[in-house]
């Protein structure tokens, strides 16, 4: 059985793009928009001029605000929508075809990874997560990508892939969704941090440093909640940190940097018209590191400097100056 028609929740930028995307491998799309005259405004100018202006959406997409008209004859639904708002967002929808998570985060109430929020509001249901190094915009041109779908049954998985690839935007499918998302989630923590390094003149050297022993904490919490140290080497794990930690197009890179200048947090989001995930995400992620018995140090010093407990030159200063030990 193959997925031709997909219904994607959430109309940001990524989940734009993966409309885009499904209608580019065949699929017919139900785009869904929070705000009706958000989608109105969408189906006008067939473009998310909001979120991914200059992206034409394709014929085979539908905008709606209506939950049910979204889900209609869906065999997919890709869930789009931020990591924090997932739990209030499912509460409009009562029913759900198997789905793919492409949310990354984890939640600042109850420390949920986004299968874990989508278990608890429908239990028993099929799903996985989508996650890779993957700019919206150019998955949006059509330049080449690739990402993993990890979870789901075998034979839904190959189903998801099948109905979502093209030449140009490759899948690999594999079973463990603890690591891809454990990936995603802390990539952006590690992001901010890059970002602060960069924007305070500290230099390439403590960035490819600090993205180094970045990723050794993603290893240590994705084995600590089940994960495996193949998945944080991959797509959803390195490939993901290293994107957003040397992307000018990385949300968190960039809040990073807005930081590293010494400009107030506050300002930076005022500015902004879309969420940028690692905020909520490195208090949470720090909580859920601690209750498991990891240490993430980075993080750490990101939380603090997103609460002002710290600049980023004091915040380096006590990174460097951790006890000194084997690597």
């Amino acid at each position: 059985m193959s997925m031709r028609r997909i219904a994607v929740i959430g109309a940001g930028a990524w989940g734009t793009a993966l409309a885009i995307q499904a209608a580019r491998a065949g699929a017919e799309v139900s785009l869904w928009a929070r705000d009706p005259g958000r989608a109105a405004a969408m189906r006008a100018a067939r473009e998310n001029a909001a979120h991914l202006p200059g992206h034409r959406l394709p014929d085979a997409i539908a905008v709606t605000a209506d939950p049910a008209a979204a889900l209609s004859g869906a065999e997919l639904a890709l869930l789009v929508v931020p990591a924090q708002h997932m739990a209030t967002t499912l509460e409009g929808f009562p029913r759900l075809p198997p789905a793919l998570v492409a949310a990354k985060g984890v939640t600042a109430r109850g420390l949920h990874l986004p299968l874990e929020t989508l278990a608890l509001a429908r239990p028993g249901l099929p799903a996985g997560v989508l996650s890779g190094p993957n700019f919206a915009a150019e998955v949006a041109a059509g330049l080449p990508a690739a990402a993993v779908v990890a979870g789901l049954p075998p034979e839904l998985r190959e189903q998801a892939i099948a109905a979502l690839a093209t030449p140009a935007f490759r899948l690999y499918g594999q079973d463990d969704a603890v690591g891809a998302q454990v990936g995603g989630a802390a990539k952006n923590v590690i992001a901010i941090a890059a970002g602060a390094v960069m924007g305070a003149g500290l230099g390439e050297n403590a960035r490819a440093a600090l993205v180094t022993r970045g990723i050794a904490e993603i290893g240590r919490l994705a084995l600590a909640l089940g994960g495996r140290a193949e998945t944080v080497a991959g797509l959803s794990g390195l490939g993901d940190l290293l994107l957003t930690c040397t992307g000018p197009g990385s949300r968190n890179f960039s809040l990073g940097f807005a930081l590293g200048q010494g400009r107030p947090l506050g300002e930076i989001l005022a500015e902004r018209n879309s969420v940028t995930e690692g905020v909520a995400t490195a208090p949470a992620l720090l909580a859920r590191a601690r209750a498991a018995g990891v240490e993430m140090p980075i993080a750490a010093a990101v939380a603090e400097l997103l609460e002002g407990r710290h600049d980023v030159p004091a915040a380096v200063r006590g990174l460097m100056a951790r006890p000194l030990r084997d690597e």
